[in-house]
């Protein structure tokens, strides 16, 4: 019946019926072939952009270009900015108005990291549009906290290691390193001319950091670390053969470079760099911190809102501080606290072995709990890893480098075990729930997990995101069964006082005229931190200007929208429901955030 009555219809109102139908299955077909252009677009691109940064392909696990290094060249950067100018007049002539939804969603995130990157530019910053969460500038391509004396060993340390063929490609990358190495020595050189050096005092650890790259055995330096050990039954020829080869590699051509990088660094390089520490004393200084401090927060506000969010969340979070003090029975006052948190030997560890497993045993603990707040789990596993001793001097407390499915590598907790007495116990949960899990590791392996959406979807970093949802994991404590004693307690909130005291001092130090002292001792006026943490804590903040602010301001942002669905939905909100919800879409900026879980709150209520 229902099939005679349509061509009823189409008898008695052709002329009316038609001519839409015709035009649907017009619209259905360019809508078909616009997503089918985006998407080969997207493919290309996705694929030139690993040529460029073949270090990013082998973190990714992108194929082909494990051989090579980015060619940091005059001639190369000026390839790269070809290549993303190019990117957006390619993106241009694809109709936005005719892809389906769920295309003009990745069109829209595509833009918007082409355009910021394309911004960054008149600031040196590097044109990749697939933004870590630490910024990175052309003209000042090394500092204590990361350069080719850190990535080179770190590069070559996420190769794949199974096959004679793997063994190959890391000698290629080493034959092709010293290359490498004169490239950004040149780079200092230019950055220098231009006025572009990180501070003077930042880099005291950087000259030690490129010795412990050129020790007298060959074996000892971290970038030929893979050849220390070989897979089971690998073939002891082949063994012989390429670690031969590698030491050859090293002493001949490596080992030089670096030792020429150091030279230049610590006479010419060191003596020059600039003694002030604002990110205002760079060429056009202030718009570029605003610019870095907008692209960090996803958000437009200025570096005075932010500063004045710090400095209430401080306030509001001491309050929390004094109760957990006062539950512990604790006689004195905050001052006396933290400083028996500093000091107490029973709060640190006598050995590095131990302070290693004593951060797996924590998530381990976490691990199976996790079902509780959560319906999708990655499959990609993660282990606990050690921060290699010649560059943890200068690193945080520790660190989560991403896996790769497609590689079979494991993401890695990295924790230091450099002065354990500047690693206590009290802050070891709240860390491990923000770097592991449900923290980085969570969030980031479900990301590159995603089904059906464009590579770049996969990778993205938005800081406020990514850092925002590591921080508050470490709120979910108490619901994983963790902060059972006032010290973790304190710990945590400690780590959240944290977060707040660096919307203060890196606001403080690069937009108002703060001293590094200024920011130390207000650190140390509101946080239980060792002295070591603080003064590596303030030093990561004077070269990686704004990048701190993206915690807090994520953090707050998912906090809001949980306790507004909490409100809206009452006994149907579903925590679990609402971090999948959270998750689903990948790292995206708060604004998208937002409006998805505002949709969200709609679906429930309409359950």
């Amino acid at each position: 019946m229902i099939r005679t009555s349509l061509m009823l219809a189409f008898s008695a109102g052709s002329a009316l019926l038609v001519m839409p139908l015709l035009t649907m299955a017009q619209t259905s077909s360019s809508s078909a072939e616009a997503s089918r252009k985006f998407r080969a677009y997207l493919h290309e691109d996705w694929k030139r952009w690993m040529r460029e940064y073949p270090e990013t392909a082998t973190l990714v696990g992108f194929p082909g270009q494990n051989r090579r290094w980015r060619d940091d060249s005059r001639e190369g950067l000026q390839a790269r900015i070809r290549h993303l100018h190019e990117s957006l007049t390619k993106l241009d002539s694809i109709p936005r108005d005719r892809l389906p939804a769920e295309e003009q969603f990745n069109y829209d995130l595509y833009r918007e990291l082409l355009e910021t990157a394309e911004e960054g530019l008149q600031y040196g910053d590097d044109p990749i549009p697939f933004r870590d969460v630490v910024p990175s500038n052309s003209w000042m391509p090394i500092t204590q906290m990361g350069g080719i004396q850190q990535g080179a060993a770190e590069i070559i340390a996420a190769m794949p290691r199974q096959t004679v063929a793997d063994y190959e490609d890391i000698l290629a990358r080493l034959a092709a390193l010293p290359g490498s190495i004169e490239q950004n020595r040149l780079f200092l050189q230019e950055g220098l001319n231009k006025g572009y050096t990180p501070p003077k005092l930042m880099l005291r650890d950087v000259p030690k950091q490129i010795a412990g790259l050129i020790p007298a055995d060959p074996l000892a330096s971290p970038p030929l670390e893979p050849f220390k050990e070989f897979p089971a039954g690998f073939p002891e020829v082949e063994r012989i053969r390429l670690t031969d080869r590698a030491k050859k590699l090293y002493a001949s051509a490596v080992a030089p470079a670096f030792q020429k990088l150091h030279d230049y660094v610590t006479s010419t390089y060191l003596p020059a760099c600039r003694e002030s520490i604002a990110a205002t004393a760079l060429p056009n200084g202030a718009a570029a911190y605003a610019f870095h401090v907008r692209w960090q927060t996803t958000t437009n506000l200025t570096p005075q809102q932010i500063h004045e969010i710090g400095l209430s969340e401080v306030k509001r979070i001491r309050v929390g501080m004094d109760k957990v003090i006062a539950s512990a029975g604790f006689q004195g006052s905050f001052h006396d606290f933290t400083e028996v948190l500093r000091t107490d030997q029973r709060f640190y560890y006598d050995r590095a072995d131990d302070l290693v497993n004593g951060y797996r045993i924590i998530t381990k603990k976490i691990d199976p709990e996790l079902a509780h707040l959560f319906g999708k789990l990655p499959r990609l596993p993660y282990g606990v890893c050690v921060i290699p001793e010649f560059k943890a001097p200068s690193q945080t407390t520790a660190y989560y480098q991403p896996g790769a499915p497609s590689a079979g590598r494991p993401g890695c907790y990295f924790v230091n075990t450099f002065n354990l007495h500047a690693r206590p116990k009290w802050e070891m949960e709240a860390l491990s729930l923000h770097e592991a899990v449900p923290g980085h590791h969570l969030q980031l392996s479900l990301g590159q997990e995603m089904e059906n959406v464009p590579e770049f979807r996969k990778h993205l970093g938005y800081s406020a995101f990514v850092e925002g949802w590591a921080l508050y994991s470490e709120s979910l404590g108490e619901e994983l069964g963790m902060y059972k004693d006032a010290y973790s307690k304190f710990g945590q909130l400690g780590y959240e006082m944290w977060r707040a005291v660096r919307l203060v001092v890196d606001t403080g130090m690069h937009s108002m005229g703060w001293t590094r002292q200024q920011a130390i001792d207000f650190f140390r006026e509101h946080t239980g931190k060792t002295d070591q943490d603080i003064t590596v804590e303030v030093d990561r903040y004077i070269v990686w200007p704004g990048q701190a602010l993206a915690y807090k301001i994520g953090q707050m942002k998912i906090r809001e929208l949980r306790s507004e669905a909490q409100k809206k939905l009452g006994e149907r909100f579903e925590v679990r429901k609402f971090h999948d919800a959270v998750l689903e879409e990948g790292a995206v900026p708060l604004s998208v955030l937002e409006a998805r879980i505002k949709r969200w709150m709609d679906e429930q209520v309409g359950h």
